[in-house]
């Protein structure tokens, strides 16, 4: 399966292939004015190698793994204007989260715009009332408005999409609010249809040591509904489609640390190893000044 992700590497984008390893050196690839989430939508109607489409023509810039520190890494397929990226998701989605009665449609909310989107090492940003809060590991699916506005499917990746839970708990009606904190993402974009399985564990750190581990497993086929079913009844909506918007939606994870008795507080660092897929997403959470405080 093809991967893609994209930097910016002396004060200009550029976009790689594969998940580059540790310590090891970069290949990139300037995109000299185009964007990604266009070269990936005419390469998805060509039916040649996709990587071979994205590279053809362009002169590899390969960067020493001493200098991998100016390759600052994006989300995949940001847009230029974060208010131009959507990042929402849906709630109670799994198997294990799912009662007798259930809607036939989950919960959709909004996280916020592009700026929401923290990768691999940056803060996440969380309300300082926030009542208690938890890590949720997930698939994230990416979509591009086509020219006429319709979202279409780019491919995957994974996130954190850090939750006030207590919040919910408290007041369900709440949901909007509790979902409000940053959102972790992965800068790895995988081409392919959304994994049916996926598995790794969560590791929360507090003053460098762990202070709690927990497994989770996620995909498709932890899911109570009809993924397809569920996209195309949220893409149906008008007021989503927009040319050349990208929505990152997030699918819903498996248990927390909330839910094993764990409550993360400031200052705890979250890594998700998402081991089944070789990513690892690692991010401090950050609690924001409370409302009145100076």
């Amino acid at each position: 399966m093809t991967v893609v992700f994209e930097c910016i590497y002396d004060d200009e984008r550029h976009f790689g292939l594969g998940v580059p390893e540790a310590g090891a050196p970069l290949r990139l690839y300037p995109l000299a004015g185009d964007t990604l989430a266009a070269l990936l939508t005419a390469a998805a109607g060509d039916g040649a190698d996709t990587a071979d489409l994205l590279t053809r023509g362009r002169a590899a810039v390969d960067v020493p793994a001493a200098d991998r520190h100016r390759a600052r890494p994006l989300p995949p397929l940001l847009p230029a204007h974060v208010g131009d990226a959507l990042v929402s998701g849906f709630m109670m989605t799994h198997n294990v989260k799912v009662g007798a009665e259930v809607p036939d449609q989950p919960n959709w909310f909004v996280k916020g715009l592009g700026d929401v989107l923290k990768v691999p090492g940056e803060a996440l940003s969380v309300p300082g009332d926030a009542v208690a809060v938890c890590e949720e590991a997930e698939v994230v699916l990416v979509y591009v408005g086509d020219e006429r506005g319709t979202p279409r499917y780019a491919g995957y990746t994974f996130g954190n999409d850090v939750t006030d839970i207590g919040r919910f708990k408290q007041h369900a009606g709440h949901l909007s609010y509790a979902k409000l904190c940053d959102a972790g993402v992965a800068s790895w974009l995988h081409l392919g249809e959304p994994p049916r399985t996926v598995t790794g564990e969560v590791t929360v750190e507090r003053g460098g040591a762990p202070a709690w581990k927990g497994p989770f497993t996620t995909g498709v086929d932890a899911l109570h509904y009809d993924l397809p079913t569920m996209m195309s009844r949220l893409f149906s909506y008008e007021a989503l489609h927009r040319p050349g918007r990208v929505h990152y939606v997030y699918i819903g994870a498996d248990r927390s640390s909330f839910h094993a008795g764990f409550r993360i507080g400031d200052g705890d660092r979250v890594t998700i190893d998402v081991a089944s897929h070789g990513v690892r997403l690692s991010h401090p959470l950050v609690w924001t000044r409370r409302p009145g405080q100076d």
